[in-house]
């Protein structure tokens, strides 16, 4: 069994969500990305991907989704597969924040944990709308761990018009 973590065993699975986003090769990198989080963390609960402008930057747009899964695996341990993943696509560290990205994965919510390191729930919930738009697709139900409000509400009241999503059919199975 995997550490909690206050270091304690993991007995249940937890519900864990991610982000995957891209705007280089977007197909192809999300399309890996989703490959080898079902290899490693078996089956994947996937939202329909979206397209929307770059965020914070002038680029091309991205490709986004939301995976959840189910695991015992740590916050940390999590975070330490994705940054494989990042690596396997070639993302480049230490560049500018708002910057092309082959692939950008960031671990969102972690059961109803609040977690201060890495930080769970993710600010980005809340924020942008290729992150709250894919979660409210496949977990309306989930409540945020800090507010206690619906994945559903936080969605029906953001600002869909100043920061539209554009669902797009890319095969991921």
């Amino acid at each position: 069994m995997a550490a909690g973590t206050d270091g304690a065993a993991v007995a249940m699975p937890v519900m864990a969500w991610v982000s995957i986003g891209s705007n280089v090769e977007p197909a192809r990198h999300i399309r890996m990305a989703v490959t080898r989080l079902r290899e490693h963390f078996g089956p994947l609960r996937l939202s329909s991907v979206y397209r929307n402008r770059a965020e914070g930057f002038e680029g091309a747009d991205f490709l986004n989704l939301v995976a959840g899964f189910a695991t015992r695996e740590t916050p940390q341990g999590i975070v330490d597969e994705l940054e494989k993943l990042h690596v396997a696509a070639g993302r480049v560290r230490g560049g500018e924040r708002f910057a092309p990205r082959t692939l950008d994965l960031d671990l969102l919510l972690y059961g109803d944990q609040v977690i201060a390191s890495p930080q769970v729930p993710r600010r980005d919930i809340t924020e942008y709308s290729f992150v709250l738009g894919p979660l409210a697709e496949v977990a309306p139900e989930l409540r945020h761990p800090l507010s206690g409000e619906t994945i559903a509400g936080l969605w029906q009241r953001f600002d869909k018009a100043r920061h539209p999503l554009h669902r797009v059919p890319l095969p991921l199975s």
